[in-house]
């Protein structure tokens, strides 16, 4: 690496923090609150028709709840409509959510479907540069510019993460590194040889790379890289500190699933860095008791809801996503409402001998316990009538054994205490937990072997 390029990278860092300036906000940034809720009735309605008419699943839906599309005279009217779930996908797996003839579809791409029939999504070429917007949006907000190379390390293929940052970086006038996933040795000579200022990847696998370097006695630190888009998993405010200290870069949170869009829903702006303010234009947000079904006012924590306002071959009308979290009001981009960091999933919540526990809690202990690494898992299994839970944490290439068996009290205790549970903890080797595309499986349920 050239000195004269980790000056520049330098010298730009400082700047990041700035607001965007006009002349880079599209027309939706430069929206009001109230242009933009006349926009999103005009549009919400359309969607409502365009998914009744075109779209079996949602005549019957309607019909069977005693609604229609004319019934949503106001915002407030779309809590009368029934609510979308995976199953239902999966239940008109492949493609009975389209909406238009498979001859207009452009694109497809799947869940995994690792638990069941992946979930299948289709777009449209109006679709795909919709996308590319608010994926260009969301690189703008977290500090990105017009000539920044963006490495990508997202998994390409049918997950939506790596085509849908490629072509948004595309679109914001980056130059594109599509590294996708795995080959971390490699990936690591790319960054040093490429000199981007960008990286979009999961958090946990940035923790991989980051444990690479460090293996080949790289500083982190000295790289080119000067921001981080991450997301595709929930991670915490600790794991944004540790990746912040030792890549010294602005991590930055990007939010998406795939039967909504994929990434770029929403995110984080780097001035501000304090939740991902949701592209109101392209996507409505509501938040309900994931256990009364009630809507919820801003402010109150439940589970996020999303209906699509511009999609043409899937149209998604309350879509169920199961992951918690809050409305708050705009901050570096007004005209649109914030959600708070996604602190789980409701169908990742474990209920351990009566306790909630989330992954996110068990997180922010591993973090913060010297000689292991960020990288866990949990483990439940069934003794007699009894659930328990088995923590297994990967530790740090040059911990000691007395380290190890420190940090296992350590995390036990932290468990213990702050959560309210007795777990084991089991301190493995590095390299030793299941990935899958850049991330760590972070639950496994032995209970009914």
């Amino acid at each position: 690496m050239s000195g004269s390029g980790t000056e520049h990278h330098r010298n730009g860092a400082h700047r990041l923090g700035e607001p965007l300036p006009a002349d880079l906000r599209d027309s939706g940034e430069l929206l009001d609150r109230r242009e933009l809720a006349g926009l999103q009735l005009r549009r919400l309605r359309q969607t409502l028709r365009h998914a009744y008419t075109n779209v079996e699943f949602y005549r019957r839906s309607f019909d069977t709840a005693g609604v229609s599309p004319e019934d949503c005279r106001t915002l407030a009217d779309l809590a009368r409509f029934p609510f979308t779930t995976k199953a239902d996908l999966r239940d008109n797996y492949p493609f009975g959510m389209f909406a238009v003839p498979m001859a207009d579809v452009r694109r497809v791409h799947a869940s995994s479907g690792t638990t069941g029939r992946p979930t299948v999504v289709g777009y449209t070429e109006n679709d795909l540069s919709v996308w590319a917007d608010v994926v260009a949006r969301s690189i703008r907000a977290a500090g990105g510019r017009p000539g920044h190379k963006v490495h990508i390390a997202y998994g390409y293929g049918l997950f939506t993460g790596g085509l849908g940052a490629h072509y948004g970086a595309e679109r914001a006038g980056c130059t594109v590194i599509p590294a996708s996933g795995g080959m971390t040795a490699r990936q690591v000579q790319i960054i040093r040889d490429f000199e981007p200022e960008i990286i979009m990847v999961t958090p946990s696998y940035m923790l991989t790379l980051l444990d690479e370097f460090e293996r080949q006695g790289i500083d982190p630190r000295s790289t080119s890289l000067r921001i981080g888009i991450f997301g595709a998993e929930p991670w915490t405010e600790e794991m944004r500190r540790e990746i912040e200290e030792r890549l010294d870069l602005h991590a930055v949170d990007i939010y998406g699933l795939s039967e909504v869009i994929g990434p770029g829903v929403s995110a984080e702006c780097v001035e501000t860095k304090d939740g991902l303010h949701v592209w109101e234009d392209h996507f409505y947000p509501e938040v309900v008791d994931p256990f009364s079904d009630e809507n919820l006012p801003d402010g109150e924590s439940g589970e996020l809801v999303f209906t699509s306002l511009t999609k043409e071959a899937m149209p998604i009308v309350r879509y169920r996503t199961r992951d918690l979290t809050r409305l708050l009001p705009g901050t570096a981009r007004p005209a649109f409402r914030r959600m708070e960091k996604v602190t789980g999933r409701s169908d990742d919540m474990i209920i351990l001998r009566g306790v909630n526990v989330f992954p996110t809690q068990i997180e922010e202990i591993v973090l913060r316990t010297p000689a292991v690494a960020p990288h866990f898992q949990l483990e439940l299994t069934r003794r007699g009538r009894m659930d328990h839970m088995s923590v297994r944490v990967e530790c740090r290439p040059d911990a000691t054994p007395e380290q190890r068996e420190a940090a296992a009290a350590t995390i036990a205790a932290g468990v213990k205490d702050g959560v309210g549970v007795t777990v084991a903890v089991e301190i493995v080797p590095p390299d030793t937990l299941e990935r899958s595309l850049g991330k760590l499986r972070r639950v496994v349920d032995a209970r009914n072997r």
